[in-house]
């Protein structure tokens, strides 16, 4: 797994990959702006994310921040550059879609958060499947300090934790503590700033341990299931265990288990 750099070289691309043993590792690389989620980066990321979609050979994905944060969400200079309706809805609308191709990938997504995760940079960590976090990680949906309700970012956070606190951090924009962050449900791991890449690939390592077949029909079906009423996800969740038992991956889990030895995934 890399480590966000310091400072990208002038030439540097706005967002790095790097893969190794089945984990993707993509890094926001615009630190002096706290990676704002200019245009061009929304355009690259959701370019990153739909190639991914379509490569079996990825497992996990980990969505990294190079400097001092995360990300400070969208880029406000370059918005207020260009005071236009169509522009905002066509800006928003972008970075909407590249919310839902990580909840519909079907490889899981990892945030690996440090400094600060503001306004839709918030929104991205609730947007993860997963978020672990530093100790020195901050949280807020801070667009309210400006004047700016923050909307997108409020669908993925009252997705996440509850009510009450979600419209506390959408109406104060205050921050919100690693480990405040964990009690609310946003993350689901802090630790120490030096044990931040170890647990990263700790995680994201047990999930590629896994079988492919049951982790992706468990991402689907976990985001499907989630807003259907009790009797209908009940419908539909034993649909899938129907045929998530005709795969191969499940007859050899199982003889793997009574063997007692470990399975070889074949991904079907």
């Amino acid at each position: 797994m890399t480590r966000p750099a310091t400072q990208p070289a002038p030439d540097e691309p706005i967002l790095l990959r790097h893969d190794e043993g089945g984990i993707t590792t993509l890094t926001l690389n615009r630190p002096k702006q706290y990676n704002a989620l200019s245009e061009a980066l929304l355009t690259t990321l959701q370019e990153a994310l739909d190639a991914i979609t379509q490569d079996s050979s990825v497992r996990v994905v980990v969505l990294a921040g190079a400097g001092k944060a995360f990300c400070a969400g969208h880029d406000l200079k370059e918005m207020r550059a260009h005071p236009d309706k169509e522009y905002y809805r066509d800006l928003f609308n972008c970075c909407s879609r590249m919310m839902l191709t990580i909840t519909r990938m079907p490889q899981p997504v990892i945030a690996r958060v440090h400094g600060i995760a503001t306004a839709a940079g918030c929104q991205l960590v609730a947007t993860c499947d997963l978020a672990v976090a530093s100790r020195n990680a901050r949280f807020a949906t801070s667009g309210i300090n400006v004047g700016l309700f923050c909307s997108t970012p409020g669908v993925a956070l009252s997705r996440n934790i509850l009510r009450k606190h979600a419209m506390e951090m959408l109406l104060t924009g205050e921050f919100v503590s690693a480990e405040g962050a964990a009690q609310l449900g946003l993350i689901n791991r802090v630790v120490e700033p030096e044990s931040l890449d170890k647990e990263v690939l700790a995680l994201a390592s047990h999930i590629v341990d896994r079988s492919p077949v049951a982790v992706r029909t468990g991402k689907q079906m976990f985001y499907r299931q989630i807003d259907q009423q009790l009797e209908s996800a009940y419908d539909y969740a034993c649909e899938v265990m129907v045929d998530n038992m005709m795969a191969e991956d499940v007859a050899e889990g199982i003889d793997a288990f009574v063997e007692k030895r470990d399975p070889v995934w074949r991904g079907r």
